[in-house]
């Protein structure tokens, strides 16, 4: 495979990677994506941040999405795009993997969550939306079924699902050390991103504007393939699959 060859050579020539996944690397995992037909968005609106902070049917109604996982975004598997890219996290090549997903899967394919930047939350928990703290779904689904309003045992602050929504704050911290990651980054590589999606499909344009390499592998053709230096309208895991056995690291 040309492609397998040409994104081997780039890896390989690379110091520093860093990669910017988007819902097309998790929808060969089953997971749905938000925009596309049959996507999240298309099923069901969304919950906006202020509705659910000031309406308690609202919260209710987000709250029954989680615990009937009507989102979809939680009980998939990594695939093998998700492990290659764990592969290359171990051996070092690549620094940080930024993602727009929710549903956790670089971690559960083995990446350090210290080295998963998650712009756009977790769907994996609940957080207290005043003290931080993250409770277990497990934990609260005896509360949600007696009391569809769920209050933090601690500050008595709105739990909610650890994903940020439409209308709430990108977590500033992780935005920054994002920055940070595509300023010393020699080659960055999006997997599966529309790139529509701002301020996080800045992150990518960032380290293009610094100097690195910049790739793109997407299904469908992106608002940003004119900046990159290759771009491959493929499958995410297939062709990471053949390019880890370029690399002589084939996944097992």
């Amino acid at each position: 495979m040309d492609e397998a060859v040409t994104l081997a050579k780039h890896i390989d020539a690379a110091d520093r990677v860093v990669v910017f996944t988007g819902a097309g690397i998790s929808t060969e995992s089953g997971i749905p994506d938000f925009r596309s037909p049959g996507g999240v968005w298309s099923k069901m609106q969304p919950i906006y941040f202020q509705d659910f902070v000031s309406d308690r049917e609202a919260r209710r109604e987000s709250w029954r999405r989680v615990f009937n996982r009507t989102e979809g975004w939680t009980g998939a598997e990594p695939n093998a795009g998700h492990f290659a890219i764990a592969k290359l996290v171990e051996t070092g090549k690549i620094s940080s993997v930024v993602t727009q997903n929710v549903d956790n899967l670089h971690q559960n394919a083995g990446v350090p969550d210290e080295k998963v930047i998650e712009v756009h939350g977790n769907a994996s928990y609940a957080k207290c939306l005043q003290c931080g703290k993250r409770y277990t779904y497990e934990s609260l689904k005896p509360r949600w079924e007696v009391d569809e309003d769920l209050t933090c045992e601690f500050c008595t602050g709105l739990l909610k699902s650890g994903t940020i929504s439409f209308g709430q704050a990108m977590p500033e911290d992780k935005m920054t050390f994002a920055e940070s990651e595509a300023l010393s980054c020699d080659l960055m590589i999006a997997l599966g991103s529309s790139l529509v999606v701002y301020p996080a499909a800045n992150i990518p344009i960032i380290a293009k504007q610094n100097g690195a390499k910049y790739i793109i592998i997407n299904r469908e053709e992106t608002e940003h393939d004119v900046y990159a230096d290759a771009v491959f309208n493929t499958e995410i895991g297939p062709l990471l699959r053949e390019t880890m056995t370029e690399l002589g690291l084939p996944l097992s």
